[in-house]
């Protein structure tokens, strides 16, 4: 009984840890990449050499470091921040990360689930443009994006430069007005063999799947998306006020 407590309390002491390093790993907190050796960390986090390891090992399972012996624990890949502070395209979110580009895999004309048809505010048997796109940053696989768009604004969207556009940029310049609200839900899902495939990472990886449905300025809903970003490239971000009375936040 005792042993299994006390690695129990290893594995909870190993997580803590780990959870510490991958923060700085996303800041970008190791200059050059190299982690410092584990007896720092070890004196660093007031933990044993065993415990270091082990939260080592989780992170190697997520595949974020990469530990080389003569060489060390390096930063195996570098997570890209997708801020939740404004209602922004793939693109326009990590410009200052390298070029996004789109692959269109589908676009066409359908009858819309009725899921879609409520959530869109549609009339019975009105049609809505589908689109499905592999989103890459500088050759990297980052997500897939299923939309749904109200016919008006998706049609002409059949003639627009989709590789290297965001849809929400495109849809300003065709409804003449800007955007406005966003209703976001994000939820962990496990990449299935297809997405997996198409999103170059492992089956069963971790996702995250975001449902988002975009209004235009004047409150009518007229994008419905639902993306499957890859975990171990991308991590959300964004700022919470407990206090909501101040117009200003």
């Amino acid at each position: 009984m005792e042993l299994a407590d006390a690695r129990r309390r290893r594995a909870d002491r190993a997580r803590q840890v780990a959870d510490l390093l991958r923060c700085e790993i996303v800041r970008g907190g190791f200059d050059g990449g190299h982690l410092p050796l584990e007896a720092a960390l070890a004196r660093e986090f007031g933990a044993s050499r065993n415990t270091v390891r082990d939260a080592l090992d989780l992170l190697r399972d997520e595949g974020l470091i990469a530990r080389c012996p003569g060489v060390g624990t390096t930063v195996a890949a570098e997570k890209y921040p997708h801020g939740l502070y404004r209602l922004l395209g793939l693109a326009e979110t990590l410009r200052e990360h390298g070029e996004v580009t789109n692959e269109v895999r589908a676009m066409g004309l359908i009858p819309p689930p009725a899921a879609v048809r409520q959530r869109l505010d549609l009339l019975e048997g009105e049609p809505v443009v589908y689109i499905e796109r592999l989103r890459r940053l500088d050759g990297l696989p980052l997500s897939l994006d299923l939309t749904y768009l109200v016919r008006e604004l998706g049609e002409p969207l059949f003639d627009a430069d989709l590789v290297h556009n965001d849809v929400f940029v495109l849809l300003e310049r065709i409804a003449g007005r800007p955007l406005g609200a966003a209703e976001l839900t994000i939820e962990a899902v496990n990449a299935d063999a297809h997405t997996a495939a198409v999103l170059d990472a492992p089956r069963g990886a971790a996702l995250l799947m975001v449902e988002r449905l975009t209004h235009l300025s004047d409150g009518r809903p007229v994008d419905l998306e639902f993306v499957r970003f890859r975990g171990d490239r991308l991590t959300m971000r964004g700022h919470l006020w407990r206090n909501t009375d101040d117009p200003g936040q």
